[in-house]
C-alpha cells in the first residue's frame, strides 16, 4: 500500500505545475511514505495550498497559515502551526491586559504630577512616559495590524485574482509580508514594555 502510493506522489510531482492543493494528505500514509511526501512538497518550487489537522506535518512544510476563525474573520500568520498558536498566546495576553480595569484614580495620578510630565532620567526598570503611553497604544496598533491583514487575506483568498490581475497579487503579497513583520515587531515591543512594566515596583 505504502509503495502504491509514495510511486503515486512520485508521478505526481512528475507533472510540470506551478500550483497545488491537497486535502488531508497524510491520512492512512505510513511513515516512511509520509517523509517521502514531506520531502516533495518542502522541495515543490510552487505554491501549495494544503488541509491537514496534522500538526507536526504543517510545522515541516508550511511557511504560512490561513486560520479561519469564525464569524468570517480570516487571519493568514507566518510560519507553521506552532507559530500560529504562539502568535495566539501573545494576542490573547495583549487583548486580556487592554481589557483589564484601570481605576481613574491610577490613571491620573502620574498626570498630576509635574515630573511625570516633565523630561527626567528614568530609574532602572522603571518605564518613562514615553514608554508608558506607547505601552497603551501598542494594542490598538495591533488591532489595526491585525484587521488590515485579516482584510488582505481574505482579498487574497480570492482565486480569481490570481488569474486576473497577478501584478496586484504581488503587490498585496509584498503588503502582507510587511504586516506580518510589523505585528511580529510589535508583539515583541508589547511583550518587552510589559515585562519591563511588571518589574516596576
Amino acid at each position: 500500500m505504502g509503495s502504491a502510493i509514495a510511486c503515486s506522489w512520485r508521478a505526481s510531482f512528475a507533472r510540470p505545475s506551478n500550483v497545488l492543493v491537497l486535502d488531508e494528505p497524510t491520512n492512512d500514509l505510513d511513515i516512511e511514505t509520509l517523509e517521502l511526501l514531506e520531502s516533495l512538497l518542502i522541495e515543490y518550487p510552487g505554491t501549495l495550498f494544503l488541509v491537514s489537522h496534522d500538526r507536526a506535518f504543517l510545522d515541516a512544510v508550511v511557511t504560512q497559515v490561513i486560520v479561519l476563525e469564525g464569524q468570517g474573520i480570516v487571519t493568514e500568520n507566518a510560519g507553521g502551526y506552532s507559530d500560529w498558536i504562539r502568535y495566539l498566546a501573545q494576542r490573547k495576553k495583549i487583548q486580556a491586559n487592554k481589557e483589564s480595569p484601570v481605576s481613574a484614580a491610577s490613571e491620573t495620578a502620574g498626570t498630576n504630577r509635574p515630573s511625570a510630565i516633565k523630561p527626567r532620567k528614568t530609574q532602572a526598570g522603571r518605564l518613562s512616559y514615553k514608554e508608558q503611553k506607547e505601552l497603551e497604544t501598542l494594542p490598538d496598533t495591533i488591532a489595526h495590524l491585525e484587521k488590515e491583514e485579516a482584510e488582505l487575506a481574505q482579498t487574497l483568498a480570492d482565486g480569481t485574482l490570481y488569474r486576473n490581475s497577478p501584478d496586484e497579487v504581488k503587490r498585496l503579497s509584498q503588503r502582507q509580508a510587511e504586516l506580518t513583520h510589523q505585528l511580529e515587531q510589535a508583539f515583541l515591543r508589547w511583550e518587552a514594555l510589559q515585562q519591563k512594566h511588571d518589574k516596576e515596583p
